[in-house]
């Protein structure tokens, strides 16, 4: 019996203008697997994407959240119930067992793209 094993591939995508989202602004995305993300700009123009479903309240709202930083660390506060997550791991800074998907972001020219892991030989 011979078995395949599918692996895993990673395919950047074109999630938005380069010039968005502003400073410490949010964009809401749809991912080509049905999923929402949630993409920042930090003060310091680092880009940022995490899941845009608060896992509190299944809203899909974490675009709309307060973007700062908690001892250095930069931060998401959902706006429903103020939950703090890092933007760099995704943990809750509030509850241990609790994080948001994160997804790596980049600059390429006047656009801005996020990874996304797709099964090999899927579009």
């Amino acid at each position: 019996m011979i078995t395949a094993t599918v692996q895993p591939t990673t395919t950047w995508i074109d999630a938005c203008p380069a010039h968005l989202p502003g400073v410490e602004d949010g964009v809401a995305l749809l991912l080509p697997d049905g999923r929402q993300a949630a993409l920042f700009r930090t003060r310091d123009h680092r880009l940022y994407a995490v899941d845009n479903i608060d896992p509190y309240t299944g809203a899909a709202v974490i675009s709309r959240g307060i973007v700062g930083d908690r001892a250095g660390e930069p931060t998401i506060a959902s706006p429903m119930l103020k939950h703090v997550f890092s933007l760099s791991t995704g943990r809750s800074l509030d509850d241990e067992h609790t994080c948001l998907t994160t997804w790596p972001v980049r600059r390429r020219g006047a656009t801005v793209q996020i990874a996304v892991r797709t099964e090999e030989g899927t579009p």
